[in-house]
């Protein structure tokens, strides 16, 4: 009930189609049933005539038993029929919802969740569930109808052939009963995990089979793809060989009905029975004891259904709803920002399950017009820094706040209209140029695009490509691809375009080749003009004239202040200045070429 209780919602106005279908699956089961009680008639008849001519009845039965049977192929149709409208109606609001609510998550959420994983567990799971209301749900009205009203009929027939046939009965469901138990609820955590793991490891090596192909590494890049191919094979094959011995002495079981019915029919026409109701109860239960074994396995269908969907809902639901830090802190939104400040005020975040913090009591700020840099070795929180601006993840401590307003009070499309990232990883849409731009403001107009690509200097990029600003970009027959300084200066271009007055940069030249670099810290003299800069620094000679430098240590502020007054101080910035001037002047020595060599 706890899983129909969580699909419901999702069925809108199909709900009623539900009670419907298993109504109709259960009279489908119920005339499946009578035809066997028609032919064991017709047979009791034939037998009573004693082959001296063909009683009127049996006619009557085999038109009554071919009725119902048509009748019960139509109810069930129609069962499906319903099953299948409510299914897809779910499938499609689930797929939908999901992905509404990931769309909502913050920036972070896709930190921890690769895109396989998101994949799987929205497009699959959603799915499974399908296949769940479709086909398994309809089978559970009969599944549960059709073995009490068999039990009903072989007992009322003949009582001890009847008990014969619910002994075996009995003990192949027990046994069907252990296999499906805490083991098999156990076995398809394990299956959903493991499948999980295959499709993220498989999209990952797929993304990556060019850098593979470069550095050729193909062997190694292939073993986590490999291995969660093995793990899975061995819970597999550990699972399967589990039941080995219970399911051989059910397989027995459950086909041998009649080795249990032959030598207690031998016994009753031994007694004195009636030779003719004796044989006509025999040859019946043979006949119907075969419903037993369809009913025990659409059981385990069935409970393997219920398993399996209800694994893929919870996971569904605890990815989108998980409450792990990801989630901004639900607030009114009762103000607007006055300006692009940015103010930090005894911030303290931690990722989920990190022992330390990330950031620890962090406080400064960024006026409007003012660039601040974050520079300090690799694992400082520089970056957790500029993440905590536009939201990505949220403090659990201090105040962060933006033209005067906590980030936490500012709905997302009022705070992402107020920021624009730059990152060292660039990315571009499949699709055109000209759409790639307008991400920054769709309703620009072509004026406006042409001057951002003027002031960006982006325009030689666009006029050598074959169709201008409608060239598609990416793979395809008429696609082509940019280099990657190229890339970076149409992101640029983007972010002009948006016009945000906070623009946070994770060092925008750190890939470029000498040539674009040159034009890139032009058009980054262009993007940051007027605006708040929040700048994350590998490259120190980028931040000399920063109004504010932040040198981080371990979360923390070690030290704050311009280039020349933190050489002055001759403490940890100095360090890392004179640490980088040395690596600038670096170069191989005739030793160091013929130790290579």
């Amino acid at each position: 009930m706890k899983l129909l209780n969580l699909l419901m919602p999702y069925m809108g106005n199909r709900r009623w189609m539900l009670p419907l279908s298993l109504l109709l699956s259960a009279l489908s089961a119920v005339a499946g049933l009578a035809p066997f009680v028609l032919i064991w008639a017709i047979v009791k008849a034939l037998l009573a005539a004693d082959g001296t001519f063909v009683p009127p009845q049996v006619a009557v039965y085999a038109w009554w038993a071919s009725g119902l049977a048509v009748a019960g192929v139509a109810a069930y149709f129609g069962a499906l029929m319903c099953s299948h409208l409510v299914a897809f109606r779910v499938e499609s609001n689930l797929r939908q919802e999901a992905m509404r609510r990931v769309v909502e998550k913050p920036l972070g959420f896709f930190d921890r969740h690769t895109s396989g994983l998101i994949r799987k567990v929205i497009d699959d799971n959603a799915s499974i569930t399908h296949s769940f209301l479709a086909h398994q749900l309809p089978d559970l009205a009969g599944t549960l109808l059709t073995p009490l009203v068999t039990v009903g009929l072989i007992c009322w027939f003949n009582w001890q052939l009847g008990l014969v046939c619910i002994a075996p009965f009995l003990m192949a469901l027990a046994l069907m009963g252990y296999m499906m138990g805490s083991k098999g609820r156990e076995f398809m955590k394990l299956y959903m995990t493991h499948l999980e793991e295959m499709n993220a490891e498989a999209v990952e090596y797929v993304r990556g089979i060019p850098v593979v192909k470069v550095f050729q590494q193909t062997i190694y890049s292939f073993k986590n793809f490999h291995r969660s191919i093995m793990d899975y094979n061995r819970m597999a094959c550990r699972y399967v060989l589990m039941w080995e011995k219970p399911m051989s002495a059910y397989t027995v079981i459950i086909n041998g009905f009649v080795f249990f019915l032959a030598p207690v029919t031998v016994l009753l026409l031994a007694n004195g029975g009636d030779y003719i109701a004796v044989i006509t109860d025999f040859f019946l239960f043979v006949l119907v004891t075969p419903v037993f074994s369809g009913f025990i396995m659409k059981s385990m269908y069935l409970g393997q259904a219920f398993g399996q969907t209800g694994e893929a809902v919870e996971r569904m639901e605890k990815m989108l709803h998980e409450d792990d830090g990801l989630q901004p802190e639900a607030v009114a939104v009762t103000e607007v920002p006055a300006d692009g400040s940015i103010v930090f005020k005894q911030v303290t975040f931690s990722y989920p399950g990190a022992s330390c913090p990330a950031v620890d009591g962090v406080s400064f700020e960024a006026l409007p017009g003012q660039t601040v840099a974050l520079v300090g070795a690799s694992g400082s929180g520089k970056t957790s820094i500029a993440r905590l601006v536009p939201r990505f993840w949220t403090a659990q401590e201090g105040e962060v706040k933006v033209g005067g307003v906590d980030v936490r009070r500012l709905s997302a499309w009022e705070l992402m209209a107020r920021v624009s990232f730059v990152f060292q990883h660039t990315r571009l849409f499949k699709g055109t140029l000209r759409e790639n731009l307008l991400y920054g403001r769709p309703d620009a107009t072509p004026e406006e695009v042409h001057e951002v690509l003027e002031r960006m200097r982006c325009l030689d990029i666009v006029q050598r490509l074959p169709r201008g600003l409608d060239t598609r970009i990416g793979s395809g027959a008429d696609g082509t691809y940019l280099s990657g300084g190229e890339q970076q200066r149409i992101v640029l271009a983007r972010a002009m375009l948006k016009n945000a007055p906070i623009v946070v940069l994770d060092e925008a030249t750190a890939f470029a080749d000498p040539e674009n670099e040159y034009l890139i810290r032009m058009a980054l003299n262009e993007l940051t003009r007027g605006k708040t800069v929040l700048m994350i620094a590998h490259r120190l000679t980028t931040v000399t004239r920063a109004d504010l430098i932040l040198v981080m240590n371990h979360g923390r502020i070690a030290e704050r202040g311009t280039h020349d007054a933190l050489l002055a101080q001759g403490g940890l910035y100095k360090r890392m200045w004179e640490e980088y001037g040395r690596s600038v002047r670096w170069t191989l020595g005739a030793a160091d070429r013929n130790a290579i060599l």
